[in-house]
């Protein structure tokens, strides 16, 4: 199964680092930076907000656990966003380039 990651992050610089890792290490064929990102959260019992940049990780299901374990290790945040979604569809050739780019 094919899966989308969102994870956001303090910065840009923040965002590319883990993309870079994330990209070498083979755990995710492409990771998109959106810049400029507005959340708005609960944080320690009040409403907080954050300017932040969004990484959409293109992925596999079986390499998720690998992509928490390595974005956790590189992240600024305690509790970072860290969900998949699965990708319902996609072109057969694009699914194809995910999963040859995906290590093991």
């Amino acid at each position: 199964m094919y899966i989308v990651v969102l994870v956001t992050t303090k910065d840009v610089k923040e965002a590319k680092m883990i993309a870079q890792k994330l990209v070498g290490e083979k755990l995710v064929a492409c990771a998109n930076i959106l810049k400029g990102i507005e959340s708005v959260f609960w944080w320690d019992g009040k409403i907080d907000s954050s300017q932040e940049a969004l990484l959409l990780l293109k992925s596999k299901k079986s390499c998720f656990k690998k992509i928490v374990k390595t974005v956790k290790g590189l992240h600024s945040y305690a509790v970072p966003e860290i969900i998949a979604l699965p990708i319902a569809q996609g072109s057969k050739n694009y699914l194809e380039w995910i999963n040859n780019c995906i290590g093991g």
